[in-house]
C-alpha cells in the first residue's frame, strides 16, 4: 500500500544520511599503486568524520519494520477517504445547504459501518482494502466501493439516491450493500432532506 512505500522511502533516506559522512571525494585521495595505501593531506584528514563505532545499519531490519501493520491507521484512513468520497459525491452545492445535517446524520452511521467491516475482515485481507474513487454522477447512485485491490473484488457499496415524498419533496437517502448476500439487501445509514425543489445533478 502507499504508506508502506513513503516508510520505505524514509529508510532509505535514513541510511543515505548516516552513511554520508564516510563518503570521500575522490579529489581527495592519494592512491599509491605500491603498497595500495591511501593518504589525505594533512590539512583534510582532521575534518572526516570516524564513523567506525557506529552500529551497520540494517536496511533488511528498516524495511521489515516499515511493513508492520496497524489496524487503528488503516481504518483511520480508510474512514477518511469515504468522507472525502462522500463530499465529493454530493458536490458543492448540493453539501453547502446539507453539510450539518450530513456530518451528524449520515456520517457517524456510515464510519461506525466502516468500522465493524474492517475489524470483521481478516488482516491479511484488510492491509488490502481500499476505497474506490470515483462517484457517480449526474442522477447515479454509487458513492464509493471498498474492495480488495488484490483481485478487485468489491467488500461492500455506499450509495445515495434520491427519493420524492408526497407533500414532503426531495430526500436524500444513503444506505449500503453487502458481499455477503450479494449486494441486494439496503443497509440503512440515514436520510436528509433537501427541499420540494429539484436538487441539482450531483458532483455539480
Amino acid at each position: 500500500m502507499r504508506w508502506k512505500l513513503w516508510m520505505k522511502k524514509i529508510s532509505v533516506i535514513a541510511i543515505t544520511f548516516m552513511t554520508l559522512g564516510v563518503f570521500i571525494p575522490p579529489n581527495y585521495l592519494d592512491a599509491y599503486a605500491d603498497n595500495n595505501e591511501l593518504s589525505l593531506p594533512d590539512s583534510e584528514s582532521d575534518q572526516i568524520t570516524d564513523f567506525s563505532h557506529v552500529d551497520q545499519v540494517d536496511e533488511i531490519d528498516l524495511f521489515e519494520e516499515s511493513d508492520e501493520f496497524d489496524t487503528d491507521d488503516l481504518i483511520h484512513l480508510i474512514t477518511e477517504q469515504a468522507i472525502e468520497q462522500t463530499v465529493n459525491k454530493l458536490g458543492p452545492r448540493i453539501v453547502n445547504k446539507v453539510e450539518s445535517d450530513l456530518m451528524s446524520t449520515v456520517m457517524p452511521n456510515m464510519e461506525e459501518v466502516i468500522k465493524d467491516l474492517l475489524i470483521e475482515a481478516e488482516e491479511e485481507d484488510l492491509r488490502h482494502y481500499e476505497v474506490s474513487e470515483n462517484p457517480a454522477n449526474g442522477y447515479g447512485e454509487k458513492i464509493f466501493n471498498i474492495y480488495d485491490v488484490r483481485t478487485n473484488t468489491e467488500v461492500a457499496r455506499f450509495d445515495v439516491r434520491r427519493d420524492i415524498r408526497p407533500k414532503q419533496g426531495y430526500w436524500f437517502n444513503f444506505h449500503y450493500h453487502l458481499s455477503e448476500d450479494d449486494f441486494e439487501e439496503h443497509h440503512h445509514l440515514g436520510d436528509i432532506y433537501w427541499d420540494k425543489n429539484t436538487p441539482p445533478k450531483w458532483m455539480s
